[in-house]
């Protein structure tokens, strides 16, 4: 966290959109920033950059600093999360990729529908499309669809019982690239690099450990030491994991609007953060 002399950055480094699975528009979500007292944030949407640039004129007219960020998603584990901050904008192979797995998502929608109709659950693909208002269909829209339409309670229990269960990764699959392609293609657009929230992967901590130095080698700059759902256990171990690398620390709520995640609110923390590029709209 911040030390005596540095600036005070009340910041979220981890949120998310309607260019991909969020509830607000890039400019909405920076005034809500603005709001809760913000002066740093970063737009992180999964596997596109379709929303940076109406965050970063919003956050430019408002004051508020906005991080031009992604996240992108890799084949290795399940819920493996690569997180860019500070790239270029423009023509880039990042953003070829980006084009790539938006395009991966939009074939997987329909075998979302499929697998749901395996399962007995009839959803309206338009009905899905209309939710999710944006170029990207990610499964939480089908997460709304399922209860709207009254098959489960909660968004929570669409992906427990099935959108994120063995059968469904086994059965739905979509374009994804190897870590090493993730980490590289940010550092190449001049970005820099930090690895979300680790736990989700389900790996033990020898394991955890072993792919933190493999992603270190290959251009990792940070990991996300604070996210709302750690334990103070797996803070700790993360916190070890960032000295032993010699990492930075990043942080967030992974916020997605209390429609699609309601116990997740927008972060402030205070974090160093004179290592990240400061980029331009």
């Amino acid at each position: 966290m911040t030390g005596a002399g540095q600036v005070r950055n009340f910041c979220d480094l981890h949120t998310h959109t309607s260019a991909s699975d969020g509830q607000y528009t890039p400019g909405q979500l920076v005034k809500l920033a603005k709001e809760r007292g913000l002066s740093v944030l970063a737009v992180t949407d999964h596997d596109t950059i379709a929303g940076v640039g109406e965050a970063m004129e919003t956050g430019a007219a408002l004051g508020l600093r906005v991080i031009r960020g992604v996240e992108l998603s890799a084949r290795e584990y399940p819920n493996f999360h690569i997180l860019g901050y500070g790239f270029r904008g423009g023509e880039t192979e990042l953003a070829r990729l980006c084009e790539m797995l938006r395009a991966g998502r939009d074939e997987r929608k329909y075998r979302i529908v499929g697998f749901l109709r395996e399962k007995g659950v009839d959803i309206d693909l338009a009905e899905v499309e209309d939710i999710a208002g944006g170029e990207v269909i990610a499964r939480p829209h089908f997460a709304q669809a399922l209860v709207r339409r009254g098959y489960v309670s909660t968004n929570r229990e669409a992906f427990d019982r099935y959108l994120d269960t063995e059968e469904f990764r086994q059965k739905v699959k979509r374009f994804k690239a190897d870590a090493k392609t993730c980490v590289e293609t940010i550092k190449a657009a001049g970005g820099k690099v930090s690895l979300a929230h680790p736990y989700q992967m389900g790996l033990l901590d020898d394991e955890l450990d072993v792919l933190v130095g493999q992603l270190k080698g290959w251009g990792l700059d940070a990991i996300e030491c604070y996210y709302p759902k750690y334990t103070p256990e797996q803070q700790a171990f993360y916190l070890r994991l960032l000295e032993k690398y010699q990492l930075h620390a990043t942080g967030g709520s992974d916020f997605h609007g209390e429609r699609v995640k309601p116990d997740a609110e927008l972060a402030a923390l205070e974090l160093k953060l004179d290592w990240l590029p400061k980029t331009e709209c």
